[in-house]
């Protein structure tokens, strides 16, 4: 008897909670969740330039396929989060560090390359690592609203600016997470999997803090992307033992720890969205949306799941640590570049770190069928979603 009623009660809370979710997402706008921006949040995964506004450098092959010419993507083409924008038939975002050429009426990009949740310790002239952290990141979201709804009292008989969104646009908007990946990696030749492990806790609730945060700026839905199946990239397969490898030939140890910051962030964020009244807060696991390519390519169109299409050296994983996507560098005397293939549609790695245009597009696929979505949220049927072809 006591086991029934158990039962009962979490029905009835998750129909609770599931009413409120679709109920919040119908009255985000007019009609259905028809959302007027996107506001984003991440590292190199979800980048769309404003790395390279801040540091210009990246040269091709990266933008090869579907923007023809480099971009700031790190990828040979469209990310996730592009995707998701093209679905909602909305721009592609403008990077908020991008000067020149930006249009932020229907939303802004705040990712940057090697960003990392916590807060550097480190210089990115020493590591890599970039100093838009999240904290950052939300600061900038921060200024940003304040600076529009500052210019829009300033100017209420003039003319709507051409590349601001209106004030009311804020709780009108997604806010999208694709972050943690650097927070994961930027230690693991250092301090091993353990030691990583130990701080992955603080990551996640640095996520949680932010979402609130957010919350009380005014916004109401949030996707969070979870962390990548990083033991399949070949960057970190590179040298590792064949015992290390599952059957798939992807790190055991790597993507456990993976699984377990997963199941840490999703815990996590249903005990934030209990704190959120009338708001939608979604845990997304494009994890094991893009797992599946990389264990079965051939199941969805593609031909290689560890192998990299930018690189060199060929072999397994066509990956060499001295000499990156795109670059050229003398090793043992002899001058060598690390060049794309001529099929990235064929590849699920693009540079041994990142994911192909062809990849992000399966794992978009998967999203907004919404298998992939926790709490299940059915966005096809709730949302007029554009093709993205």
């Amino acid at each position: 008897m006591g086991r029934c009623s158990a039962k009962a009660l979490n029905l009835h809370k998750l129909l609770h909670v599931w009413t409120i979710m679709v109920a919040t997402l119908i009255c985000l706008s007019d009609s259905k969740c028809d959302f007027q921006a996107i506001f984003n949040f991440g590292d190199s995964n979800s980048d769309t330039g404003g790395f390279w506004a801040a540091f210009p450098a990246q040269s091709g092959p990266f933008g090869m396929t579907y923007f023809k010419k480099p971009t700031g993507r790190a990828s040979d083409g469209r990310l996730i989060v592009d995707f998701l924008a093209q679905a909602l038939g909305l721009p592609f975002l403008s990077p908020y560090l991008q000067s020149i050429g930006s249009d932020y009426r229907h939303g802004v990009n705040f990712a940057t390359l090697a960003s990392t949740v916590l807060l550097p310790n480190t210089s990115l002239f020493v590591t890599g690592i970039s100093p838009f952290s999240l904290a950052i990141q939300l600061n900038q979201m921060k200024a940003f609203k304040t600076r529009v709804e500052e210019f829009h009292q300033s100017n209420l008989d003039k003319q709507e600016p051409e590349n601001l969104p209106s004030p009311d646009i804020f709780g009108r908007s997604l806010y999208t997470f694709y972050i943690g990946q650097n927070d994961f990696t930027s230690n693991l030749g250092a301090i091993g999997v353990g030691g990583v492990r130990q701080y992955l806790p603080q990551v996640v609730s640095q996520i949680a803090g932010t979402i609130k945060e957010l919350y009380a700026l005014g916004g109401r839905a949030f996707l969070v992307l979870n962390l990548a199946p990083v033991g399949c990239y070949p960057a970190f397969l590179e040298g590792l033992p064949l015992s290390e490898l599952d059957a798939f030939g992807c790190s055991i140890s790597y993507n456990n720890a993976v699984q377990d910051y997963n199941n840490m962030l999703r815990e996590t964020l249903s005990q934030t969205r209990a704190s959120l009244q009338n708001a939608s807060l979604i845990y997304v696991d494009s994890s094991s949306a893009l797992l599946e390519l990389f264990i079965h390519p051939t199941n969805h169109g593609l031909k290689y799941g560890t192998k990299s299409c930018c690189g060199h050296g060929g072999g397994a994983y066509n990956y060499d640590r001295q000499v990156y996507c795109g670059n050229t560098k003398v090793i043992n005397g002899s001058t060598v570049t690390a060049t794309a293939c001529d099929d990235p549609y064929n590849y699920v790695s693009w540079d041994g770190i990142h994911a192909t245009e062809a990849a992000n597009k399966l794992v978009t696929w998967a999203i907004l069928n919404g298998s992939y979505l926790d709490p299940p949220f059915p966005l096809q049927q709730l949302c007029d979603l554009y093709p993205i072809g």
